[in-house]
């Protein structure tokens, strides 16, 4: 008999969410992971540090900006970056501890190590000091996640040319930074480092940013973000990429063909993601790639080898911590006889700048291209007294709800605490909630989420009580 009823590949929010509930479920379980640290990508250089940077470099504007008209005054404001960047990595340590503490408490062993499959039930695993080490398991989930991508032209030397995870502990703030990328890891990192006095330049081959999200969010928040000082050069097809001395050059086209030269300390290269399969071995059991190098499966998450199933940002679909978390609760169920379910719809997406910028379901976007009969409504922050009292009136709430059947169809937020308040739409949308429904429930008073409840009312005939 096999040593483990199911191995999980990658400590990532997918896969030590996988193994935590095979455990639960009564599974023999393992968990593989190449890195010393436990929590892949998102805790170790993704979603935890930028947020620990974000909220410190938001500490620093407040007082620099903001802290005089609460009447708060303070003199001789400095920026400790060593400091800030300390903190970061303190906040990561505890939270990786966490997991493994969370790993000892559901008796799931931990190897460390490069796994590759020799057959669907063996895999080898090569540990930091060459040694080898074979686990044999009935069941295998895949979840190494991915890696920052690039563009031709494009060499991250992860010096003066460099991805995210090289943006996070930079020794010195610059003064000039370019961003290649309007999505949310550029946006994000661009706007750590506009609080904290850099020049940002955001350089974008499409039209907008945040794309993926409903245009009327990035809109918006391009609005805000410029009005903090970040720089769009939308509609720019970034040609080539040089460090020049202790600095670079990016060479872009834009819509008129013509040259555009950037110069900056740093170019950040944040234009997506890809998975991260590399030597893994697929190929000894039978498992090919898409074209976009993703692992295909089927319903349930299982690839055409039974018994190995892939999830998170391997598999299609958007590459968030929390889809991946889903897919690995799912996936243990699913093994387990049970009858769970992901609406993929109702999956949030969000961007931590501030404010924030949250969203799900359908875009309006999407309802056009469907010639959907829907109706919108929409409610300002600026509207709302606990904006006011807070100095957070940039932003609004939107519904887009059926025309006939008033059921909500997305929910799309900008404003203070988006982020949070996006987890009323996510019920909204499970629940197939209307407008009616959301307008008639108590919100409490002052707060951010009553730009819900007037956002419903006025998709339900325009009957919004403080517009």
């Amino acid at each position: 008999m096999p040593e483990f009823q199911t191995t999980i590949i990658g400590s990532g929010p997918g896969g030590y969410v996988a193994a935590i509930r095979c455990a639960q479920l009564g599974m023999k379980t393992a968990i593989i992971e190449r890195y010393p640290t436990l929590g892949g990508t998102c805790l170790n250089v993704g979603c935890i540090p930028s947020k620990a940077l974000l909220d410190s470099s938001e500490h620093f504007e407040n007082a620099n900006k903001h802290f005089e008209a609460h009447g708060i005054k303070v003199e001789k404001i400095e920026l400790d970056w060593p400091r800030m960047r300390q903190r970061k990595d303190e906040v990561i340590e505890q939270t990786c501890v966490g997991i493994q503490f969370l790993m000892k408490k559901n008796k799931i062993r931990v190897i460390n190590g490069h796994a590759t499959f020799k057959d669907k039930q063996t895999i080898s695993v090569i540990g930091a000091d060459g040694a080898e080490e074979t686990v044999s398991t009935e069941r295998v989930i895949i979840a190494t996640g991915s890696k920052p991508s690039s563009i031709p032209g494009v060499v991250c030397d992860k010096k003066r040319i460099i991805t995210s995870t090289e943006a996070l502990s930079l020794e010195k703030v610059p003064e000039k930074l370019i961003v290649i990328g309007g999505g949310v890891i550029g946006l994000e990192l661009g706007s750590v480092y506009a609080r904290l006095g850099t020049e940002v330049q955001v350089v974008e081959f499409l039209d907008r940013l945040i794309p993926g999200m409903d245009f009327s969010l990035a809109k918006e928040i391009q609005r805000i973000l410029k009005k903090q000082g970040m720089k769009f050069f939308l509609s720019h097809a970034v040609q080539n990429v040089s460090v020049e001395g202790e600095g670079v050059k990016v060479v872009a086209k834009n819509k008129k063909d013509e040259e555009v030269e950037f110069r900056g300390d740093y170019c950040l290269v944040a234009v997506g993601r890809r998975p991260y399969t590399d030597n893994l071995g697929l190929e000894n059991i039978g498992v090919s790639l898409d074209e976009q190098g993703r692992i295909p499966v089927n319903e349930n998450l299982e690839t055409a080898v039974p018994g190995i199933y892939a999830i998170g940002d391997v598999v299609a679909g958007a590459m968030l911590a929390h889809k991946a978390e889903e897919e690995g609760t799912f996936v243990a169920e699913t093994m387990a006889g049970q009858k769970p379910h992901i609406n993929y719809k109702a999956i949030p997406g969000v961007l931590y700048t501030w404010p924030e910028v949250a969203g799900v379901g359908f875009t309006e976007d999407e309802l056009k291209a469907e010639n959907y009969n829907y109706k919108t409504g929409s409610f300002p922050f600026k509207a709302l007294g606990r904006a006011r009292a807070s100095m957070d009136t940039d932003g609004f709430a939107k519904v887009l709800t059926d025309k006939e059947t008033d059921e909500i169809l997305g929910i799309h937020l900008v404003g203070a605490r988006a982020a949070d308040l996006i987890a009323e739409a996510v019920v909204a949308l499970e629940y197939r909630a209307s407008a009616e429904d959301i307008a008639r429930m108590s919100h409490a008073h002052p707060t951010y989420a009553e730009a819900i409840k007037e956002a419903m009312l006025d998709a339900t005939d325009k009957r919004s009580i403080h517009m």
